[in-house]
């Protein structure tokens, strides 16, 4: 976002805080995602039934962690002791009044393809300052960091920076702040963490309350989330905007149920009036009036999640369906992705596994392949991407993977991380998307291939801050466009809490 609209945005978010008055709550900080640990134990508390909220929007408002968990936790101690000391020790520091501030350096020999829920997007080297300051009212965060030699061309950077301000149970915000919507581990088919956050304005819930009303009770806790924001980089359609809005919520104790939209709309050239975004809106954009007078590239998902306890333990199974288009007001040309999550307590200690089972071909699933749809455009034809990285699944279009994961959470503080996943990748061999500028790096695969892929990952205490240290691994090297990625790559991370 240039600097002029930033100012904008900025003054406006900051006249709607001065504006408010009623509100005794806590403003924005919030549960980045990113953080498996605190996925882990707010997921378990919710499997378990001492935190009757919905897990798959991040991020996670802290207000809604530190009202919300029920007091039958305390009855639970074997099985919940590690997930709330964890969640307890985070809050200190997080969710208080005043100003703290976080010094992150951080490095990798090769950004690679595969990312997922824990992974950071790491380029050859980055320093970056968080500083935030919270009050009762509002809240501002400011986050730049320099990188080297960068994948986007983009050396210095502003990811992470918001301003907030709370009116009753609604937070708004402006912002780039990353975003995980959906029950996946390793990947999301409507918007993940995957690539750099589009800068948006937004709303959503603080607590996921439910009605008070007595014919809308059967909803139980439920929440909304609704952004708009514009692309930044060199596109095909110059300055298109980003529309998105996510809908969750819990009818029985285990049962999370998400609703989500993704609209690429507007752009140079591209109709923009009101007429124009409702058509849009309601689904009425597959080239109704011809491709030329199409409003918008829109995306809709459907997630579900149903999580129990096992013993001491929990286990939930889970699934999102995502389509491009639309047919008779429910999504067509579907992607599927299919799992199971479970946790165990061995050698006196916490650990979460998941199965995952992702396709990005549309319609491969339960029906017939329509290749070279997903994630792509006629008219928006750089595709459902940010800065060279697509904003939803990390295997990007036309792909079919499989994944098992593990975390191990050690009570000292430290923790382990191991995935391994077996991809086919950009199934038909063509690359249907525009790639306009030079200087990016585009990790779109460039060809048919087969792939294992391995990602081991080490996090413990050091020189009074977190070390986080990543292997990653391949059987051949990935072809991406025009280039390949090397077999093996490494990262490393440090943080320190001032």
């Amino acid at each position: 976002m240039t600097s002029k609209r930033w100012t904008l945005v900025g003054g406006a978010v900051a006249c709607l805080i001065a504006a408010i008055h009623a509100s005794s709550l806590h403003a924005a900080p919030w549960l980045e995602p990113g953080d498996v640990r605190a996925r882990h134990a707010l997921q378990k508390l919710a499997d378990r039934g001492h935190f009757d909220r919905t897990t798959s929007t991040w991020p996670i408002m802290w207000s809604s962690v530190a009202k919300d968990i029920n007091p039958s936790v305390t009855t639970d101690a074997a099985a919940t002791a590690g997930a709330m000391a964890y969640l307890r020790s985070e809050q200190r520091e997080q969710f208080q009044d005043g100003g703290r501030a976080e010094l992150t350096l951080a490095g990798s020999s090769e950004q690679p393809l595969v990312q997922g829920f824990g992974s950071g997007r790491q380029e050859e080297g980055q320093v970056r300052l968080d500083l935030q300051w919270q009050g009762a009212h509002w809240a501002v965060g400011l986050s730049p960091s320099v990188v080297a030699n960068p994948t986007d061309d983009e050396p210095y950077r502003y990811d992470g920076s918001y301003l907030a301000g709370t009116l009753g149970n609604w937070v708004l915000g402006a912002g780039a702040i990353d975003r995980w919507w959906g029950p996946g581990w390793q990947s999301s088919l409507i918007l993940s963490n995957n690539a750099r956050p589009v800068p948006a304005i937004w709303i959503n819930r603080k607590r996921d309350l439910a009605p008070a009303t007595p014919w809308l009770s059967w909803i139980g806790p439920w929440n909304l989330t609704v952004f708009g924001g514009e692309f930044q980089d060199e596109r095909a359609i110059t300055d298109p905007s980003l529309f998105g809005m996510r809908f969750t919520f819990r009818p029985v104790q285990g049962l999370d149920i998400g609703i989500s939209r993704a609209i690429m709309f507007g752009g140079d050239g591209r109709p923009k009036d009101g007429s124009s975004f409702l058509d849009a809106l309601i689904g009425r954009d597959n080239s109704q009036d011809g491709g030329d007078n199409d409003p918008g590239n829109q995306l809709g998902s459907i997630d579900v999640r149903y999580g129990f306890a096992i013993g001491e333990q929990s286990m939930g199974f889970y699934t999102q369906m995502m389509g491009e288009d639309e047919a008779g007001a429910f999504p067509a040309r579907k992607s599927w992705l299919i799992g199971s999550d479970w946790t165990t307590g061995l050698f006196e200690s916490d650990q979460q596994w998941f199965l995952e089972y992702t396709n990005t071909i549309a319609d491969d699933f339960l029906g017939n392949a329509r290749p070279k749809i997903t994630f792509e455009h006629f008219n928006y034809r750089t595709g459902y991407r940010h800065h060279g990285r697509n904003i939803a699944s990390t295997f990007e279009g036309d792909a079919e993977a499989l994944t098992l994961g593990a975390h191990q959470f050690f009570d000292s503080g430290s923790n382990l991380s191991v995935t391994v996943s077996y991809a086919e990748l950009n199934s038909t061999g063509q690359v249907r998307a525009v790639t306009p500028d030079p200087n990016v790096r585009y990790f779109i695969p460039g060809a048919s291939q087969t792939v294992g892929i391995v990602n081991l990952g080490y996090g413990m205490a050091f020189l009074k801050g977190q070390l986080e240290l990543n292997l990653r691994g391949t059987d051949k090297k990935i072809k991406l466009i025009g280039e390949e990625l090397d077999q093996w790559s490494a990262g490393a991370s440090w943080r320190y809490r001032f």
